[in-house]
């Protein structure tokens, strides 16, 4: 079977001005997305909005590798945009645009199951960053301490966290943990919000009080497409 996750994630953000929403959803939806998906080592794709957090919209490219973002293929695409590109791409209308190009860090391999996942119903994502000097403590207290909390929570799928290769601006935080749900709404949950005041030792007493967020994260996201 053909894999729909790798080692790239390609999340891309906009907020699109009421004038041209409807045309920019419909240039996404019926354009952009299948031109991309037609690159090799691009393995699927879905959109979402926000239920809570900015920007509005999100798309998300799971990739091979995130190498698949520099191959010819992808380049060619990007200097020869279409007419309706030329008028609807987030560049030229976004008021708010980010793009950044990651490179899974957890889990450290690609397992069968997550290979073979469909795109989420729900997201949670947070863009963080810790100072330097605090990088493996902070990947250290996340992936051993928090994440299995995350996973009791009813609803809950996965979680993968990436590190960027490429960012859009350039002051994006590094880190980004993808929390896949069933619905957004199991964000809202008791135990969630139980999970999120959880004091662990690590993460509570060394890593939290120097997390920076990026602005409008962490956020909440239901898929539209």
């Amino acid at each position: 079977m053909m894999a729909k996750k790798g080692r790239g994630l390609l999340m891309v953000y906009v907020d699109a001005p009421a004038t041209y929403e409807d045309e920019f959803n419909r240039w996404y939806n019926e354009e952009h997305i299948p031109e991309r998906l037609a690159i090799p080592g691009v393995l699927n794709a879905a959109r979402y909005e926000a239920v809570r957090g900015e920007p509005h919209y999100l798309a998300c490219y799971e990739l091979h590798e995130p190498e698949a973002y520099s191959s010819a293929p992808w380049q060619r695409c990007l200097a020869n945009p279409t007419p309706w590109t030329q008028r609807m791409s987030p560049h030229k209308i976004g008021s708010r645009f980010v793009r950044n190009l990651y490179r899974l860090l957890y889990p450290d391999s690609v397992s069968e199951e997550i290979a073979q996942a469909e795109m989420s119903p729900a997201l949670l994502v947070g863009r963080t960053d810790v100072p330097s000097h605090l990088d493996v403590t902070f990947n250290t207290a996340y992936n051993e301490e928090r994440l299995p909390l995350y996973r009791t929570i009813p609803g809950y799928t996965r979680a993968r966290r990436l590190r960027a290769v490429q960012r859009e601006p350039g002051d994006e935080p590094h880190y980004t943990t993808v929390h896949e749900c069933h619905r957004p709404e199991v964000a809202d949950s008791p135990e969630w919000e139980a999970v999120r005041k959880a004091s662990t030792p690590v993460w509570s007493e060394q890593v939290q009080k120097h997390m920076r967020f990026a602005q409008g994260s962490p956020g909440v996201y239901r898929r539209i497409l």
